[in-house]
């Protein structure tokens, strides 16, 4: 699935191999996330691009191994490409970049709140780190836990 903004294309791919039912969530509502996010992010008129996977643990623990040296699967990777903070030309296209999340994942981290608030979560989380927001140094934790949670609490999804 993609939908647009007039100059946000967000690509959403459902790469699992046997979706759970229960765990598959509204295309609609990934993609409208991510485009509010990147037009919150002073992105929306901007022209930009973003993917957005779905995978298995097996292809997100291959992921996780050869590019975090990390074992087993991992709730969410991203994978930047363009930087829109390097590019002065407003009529540039960029390929923001990859955004890779594995619902079975979420689903086992979803014990406080929903599975859906869990999916936005991690969905925000991506894209923050394909705009440079980083969680390595302290200081930089807080200020992405900070936006993060501004996102969710914006779009009602912090207490579902």
């Amino acid at each position: 699935m993609t939908k647009s903004s007039n100059t946000l294309n967000v690509v959403f791919v459902d790469e699992q191999k046997e979706p759970s039912t229960e765990l598959t969530p509204k295309n609609k509502e990934i993609v409208g996330l991510a485009i509010a996010v990147l037009e919150e992010e002073g992105l929306g008129d901007r022209l930009i691009e973003v993917s957005i996977h779905f995978v298995d643990e097996e292809p997100m623990a291959d992921l996780n191994a050869q590019h975090m040296n990390q074992r087993g699967s991992t709730d969410v990777l991203a994978f930047p490409l363009d930087d829109p903070k390097k590019s002065e030309d407003q009529d540039e296209f960029l390929l923001l970049g990859d955004v890779v999340i594995c619902p079975k994942v979420a689903d086992r981290q979803a014990t406080n709140h929903s599975y859906e608030a869990e999916l936005s979560l991690l969905l925000i989380h991506g894209i923050l780190h394909l705009l440079g927001y980083d969680h390595a140094e302290e200081d930089e934790k807080l200020i992405m836990e900070k936006r993060q949670q501004k996102i969710l609490q914006d779009h009602g999804l912090d207490k579902k």
